[in-house]
């Protein structure tokens, strides 16, 4: 039976931790180790936005600590993930660079929607409670030490995600000074983070009815409930009792009461009072507390791409799923969406062998489908260029910064006139991989498109069919297609320059 050890390094605004796995089909995953080290790289990050030299050489210290833990286990495997601290960073490359050449290890940044998707993996982990609450609404709250993501889920499916940039430690950062001038520092942070929570009510609640609430992390289960709770559940009441117990103590006092560093006590607050203000919002009467992190996700992820393990849950539609509800909220048409889509995972299916592209690539071709003509809600005049503006601002979980750019461009250049690399700034040019990507999607999503000019979905059935470098589509319609098919020409010439194949496209009637 094949045995991989792996280890999960995460390196956050408070602390860098590591866990240690040991995978096998028989198994799954296994936790065999886990050590974490106080480290306020956040303090730097959202203050100065630079790292000191001081806080460098520790941070690469206890890496090379963690490095050595991982010989002793035998690691064959690893992944060192900085979150929000470093995204605040103006100069990470070099960092990463500095604790690559110190240590030999690779630290990758994840974009607050990959470290989030990540992060309700790790919930994914415990399957059966997982898969059995996300039946009716729930909503997974991840109060991080610079953000708080809340994610709502409804009948096994993704609903919205949204990051506010109210994290426990941002919170204390910016309060600091005038915590000194309140004996109620807990109302001062309710008022703080007040508009941005009746915000997101606002837009994202209306009349739906969260039945559960999920804790990540492992913030509480670690000082304030670190005794066994029952199921993990912590009810409304026992929040409450909690709540006045340790709110607006002093830090010193709290750290000797918990047993923790007083500048994690200092977190306590922000905390518990994000925690309150949610169980209003939703009306909650309890709320779960699985005790799990980011490395348990990350380390979930591992084992379901190494085909260690299999989910219950599709975690790939969750991101389409996302990509629909942005669409729907800029007034997409769902049919056109649905017709394009068709058409454009037909030609991507039918020459696999020509472009080279695989199952991620097609998910991200799907998204590009979905979102292409979302800009028109901004401006029918310039519907490429807000559709771009659009994704590149707007969070799509699961996705990196990378692969959100990829798809703005393959959108962007949908409609206007494809960027060629000579063409592009020195400054602003994107590697030759990403280039080539972004060209072949954008060759497929404009014949796909199209071939739904008129937003009629004339084409019925759509049959791909490569031979000898030539591609022949032939469409299956009852209706007339003289305005789709008479403004192709220019479609066929771009998607016959980037895949180097003849296009030859058959109407097929029907009797």
């Amino acid at each position: 039976m094949a045995v991989n050890t792996f280890a999960a390094i995460d390196i956050g605004a408070y602390e860098i931790s590591m866990k240690v796995f040991e995978l096998s089909k028989k198994v799954g995953f296994r936790e065999l180790n886990d050590v974490r080290y106080r480290l306020e790289v956040g303090k730097d990050a959202y203050s100065g936005r630079k790292l000191s030299s001081e806080m460098v050489d520790v941070l690469c210290e206890i890496l090379l600590d963690f490095k050595r833990m991982m010989q002793e286990f035998g690691v064959t495997e690893y992944r060192a993930c900085a979150t929000s601290a470093f995204r605040e960073l103006i100069n990470p490359i070099i960092v990463i660079e500095q604790i690559f050449q110190r240590t030999g290890l690779r630290v990758e940044v994840l974009s607050n929607s990959e470290q989030h998707y990540l992060g309700y993996k790790s919930i994914a982990a415990i399957e059966t409670g997982f898969k059995k609450m996300i039946q009716k609404g729930t909503a997974i709250l991840d109060v991080g030490g610079g953000s708080l993501q809340v994610s709502l889920f409804d009948k096994d499916t993704l609903v919205t995600t949204q990051s506010l940039k109210i994290g426990s430690m941002r919170i204390r950062e910016r309060l600091k000074m005038l915590e000194k001038t309140t004996i109620h520092y807990d109302q001062l942070v309710e008022e703080f983070i007040r508009n941005d929570l009746m915000c997101f009510q606002r837009l994202y609640l209306k009349d739906r009815d969260i039945k559960n609430v999920i804790l990540m992390g492992d913030f509480l289960t670690d000082t304030i409930y670190h005794e066994d709770l029952k199921d993990n559940i912590i009810t409304r009441a026992e929040f409450d009792a909690r709540y006045e117990e340790v709110v607006n103590r002093p830090d010193q006092e709290l750290a000797e009461q918990l047993d923790i560093d007083p500048e994690y006590a200092s977190l306590v607050t922000p905390t518990m009072v994000i925690c309150r203000s949610f169980f209003d919002i939703f009306g909650a009467e309890s709320l779960w507390a699985p005790g799990v992190s980011l490395l348990d996700g990350i380390a979930y992820d591992y084992a379901e791409r190494r085909k260690f393990i299999k989910s219950a849950h599709n975690f790939e539609n969750d991101i389409l799923v996302a990509a629909r509800n942005i669409a729907k909220r800029y007034s997409s048409g769902k049919n056109h969406i649905q017709g394009t889509t068709d058409i454009a995972l037909a030609i991507f299916d039918s020459t696999k062998k020509i472009h080279g592209m695989g199952k991620r690539e097609r998910l991200l071709l799907q998204l590009a489908v979905q979102l292409h003509d979302c800009g028109k809600y901004i401006s029918m005049g310039a519907v490429s260029e807000c559709s771009y503006r659009i994704i590149m601002e707007t969070e799509i979980i699961g996705l990196s910064t990378d692969e959100r750019t990829i798809i703005a461009n393959a959108v962007r250049y949908n409609n206007a006139d494809f960027r060629y690399s000579s063409e592009y700034d020195q400054d602003t040019a994107i590697d030759r991989d990403k280039y080539l990507l972004v060209a072949k999607l954008a060759a497929i999503l404009r014949l796909a498109n199209a071939m739904d000019r008129s937003h009629y979905q004339k084409v019925e059935k759509l049959q791909a069919v490569l031979k000898d470098r030539k591609l022949t589509l032939l469409v299956d319609s009852t209706k007339d297609m003289s305005l789709e098919l008479g403004l192709l020409k220019d479609k066929v010439e771009f998607f016959e320059e980037v895949f180097g194949i003849r296009l030859e496209l058959r109407r097929k009637k029907k009797v």
